[in-house]
């Protein structure tokens, strides 16, 4: 593997600094990402610069995640649940709550390059996001607006919207399409998806990465992206199986129940990526209650 760049160099010596636990995981997470990802991960660490943090501040935001998550995993662990399971638990305490949710969606964005889970789920989405399809493109829960941004980098969709309730996340969404996407327009609406005024079969390609396990009422969701959907849509969403987080509220525990809401929906699955824990089959992972990551590529006939 080539050097890392600078700007990776001393982001990783923080981390390793600061958490020298973690080094073995870094070095192996590094060998494993391609020279243009590497590139993408050096331009986010330039665009959170830009923002005005520091390379700490990005260590300190990435090491959050991998704390908060870990104190999760072992909660789960020992009580074969999720801490909270109301939307309501969780919402003043991340969603609401600016500054950590700010440090939340960095570290989010930058374990979408190291952690080899979310790296796949990103490369899944990027090999069936549609670079010639025109019309509207609707993003759900954008996060720290990494995928919306980009689809508005490499595809012909015209119209774009992404919807949230956090402030924060719709910030950073705009901050991150004006740094690596200048000159390109999104509607950004902080509201609710499920009773938001969006037109019904309005939009081509509707993507919700990373949400069904943050809500109480996954169906609803899936039923209104169908609702909302053209005939033919694009529609690319994930979620996770046994899989605590801070903010997780929603237990999935096999990819049956998972597949079943999406059937209940009327939509369509036209390709799907499972991604069990490392070195676990699937089977042993619903067993042993491990985590599993899942992403589909749906279609609304």
């Amino acid at each position: 593997m080539p050097q890392p760049s600078a700007v990776i160099h001393a982001l990783v010596s923080v981390i390793e600094e600061r958490n020298p636990m973690h080094r073995a995981f870094l070095q192996g997470a590094l060998a494993g990402t391609t020279p243009d990802e590497r590139t993408r991960l050096e331009r986010y660490v330039e665009f959170c610069l830009a923002r005005g943090l520091s390379v700490g501040d990005v260590a300190d935001a990435y090491l959050t995640l991998v704390h908060d998550t870990l104190r999760e995993q072992i909660y789960f662990r020992q009580h074969g649940a999720y801490r909270h399971t109301r939307f309501v638990d969780v919402a003043g305490d991340v969603y609401f709550n600016p500054e950590y949710m700010c440090r939340y969606m960095v570290g989010l964005c930058v374990s979408a390059f190291l952690w080899p889970n979310h790296r796949a789920m990103f490369r899944f989405y990027a090999e069936h996001l549609p670079r010639d399809h025109a019309g509207a493109y609707l993003e759900i829960g954008p996060g720290h607006g990494y995928y919306v941004m980009t689809a508005m980098q490499e595809t012909a969709y015209d119209r774009f919207t992404a919807i949230d309730l956090s402030t924060t996340s719709l910030e950073q969404t705009r901050d991150l399409i004006a740094f690596m996407a200048p000159g390109s327009r999104c509607e950004l609406r902080c509201e609710d998806f499920l009773t938001g005024d969006l037109p019904l079969a309005a939009y081509d390609a509707i993507v919700m990465g990373e949400v069904l396990e943050h809500v109480e009422d996954p169906q609803a969701f899936l039923d209104r992206i169908a609702a909302v959907a053209r005939p033919g849509a694009f529609i690319f969403i994930t979620t996770c199986i046994n899989g605590p987080a801070v903010d997780h509220i929603m237990l999935f525990r096999d990819v049956e129940s998972i597949e079943a809401l999406i059937a209940a929906s009327g939509l369509a699955i036209q390709a799907r990526l499972l991604l069990p824990y490392e070195g676990r089959t699937l089977a042993e992972c619903t067993v042993k209650k491990l985590a599993v990551n899942v992403a589909y590529v749906l279609e609304r006939p």
